[in-house]
């Protein structure tokens, strides 16, 4: 999938969180860093419309965000910093099946394929437990499962890692590993960029580093000395 960003800028409270942004995305794996408040979420929600350019455009694989979010959203998804925002349903296989559900699968079909991919992600054990009763990393792992289960073309991942113990950290890097979708990840976990494609550095609205991940791992390391 490609995404264009055509001359966007994206202002909040007279303060421009994007600045002129241009440049086209479409390696399979692709990393987003910077200190915060750098632009960094902001750059991937305008991936799939949740924020929209003020000026510029966003095409994703031609598709204007502004025009026909419906359809973009359709084939990008997005995993929250905090996934218990939406993670909806009580019960964890429910909340799986309900994105299938919404797109017109029957209850049954719904649930067969959540109960499929739950087993195929090494998660059926969580299939019955509560949404309240998950910690953070099992939280994080439903949140993607649910996002699987549409079969997105590119999933967005904000601080995948952020808040995790080192076992849930490790399996969700598993996972991100196996995806054979495309990937976005906004992170401050450096390490797991190691094997990326390409990584941007943001600084105040501005890209300020575009390329492989160990030289902009190095640059942003530098730059916060």
């Amino acid at each position: 999938m490609r995404i264009d960003f055509q001359q966007v800028c994206v202002t909040r409270d007279g303060r421009n969180l994007l600045d002129s942004l241009s440049l086209s995305l479409e390696e399979r794996r692709i990393g987003i860093i910077g200190a915060n408040g750098s632009g960094k979420t902001t750059l991937a929600r305008l991936c799939n419309g949740l924020v929209l350019p003020d000026t510029g455009r966003v095409l994703v694989e031609g598709l204007d965000t502004r025009k026909e979010v419906a359809e973009v959203r359709r084939r990008v998804g997005m995993v929250f910093q905090f996934p218990e925002a939406q993670i909806i349903q009580p019960i964890v296989l429910e909340d799986v099946a309900f994105g299938l559900q919404l797109r017109g699968f029957s209850g049954k079909q719904a649930r067969a394929e959540a109960e499929e991919l739950l087993r195929r992600l090494d998660l059926w054990e969580l299939a019955e437990r509560t949404a309240h009763s998950l910690s953070g990393g099992e939280r994080q792992l439903v949140a993607l499962a649910a996002v699987l289960i549409t079969k997105p073309e590119l999933i967005l991942f904000d601080e995948p890692t952020n808040q995790l113990d080192l076992r849930h950290r490790n399996r969700l890097r598993a996972r991100l590993r196996a995806l054979p979708a495309q990937v976005i990840v906004v992170t401050h976990d450096l390490e797991l960029l190691d094997d990326f494609d390409r990584v941007l550095l943001l600084d105040e609205g501005q890209l300020v580093f575009d390329g492989p991940p160990a030289q902009a791992v190095a640059r942003y390391v530098a730059a916060c000395a």
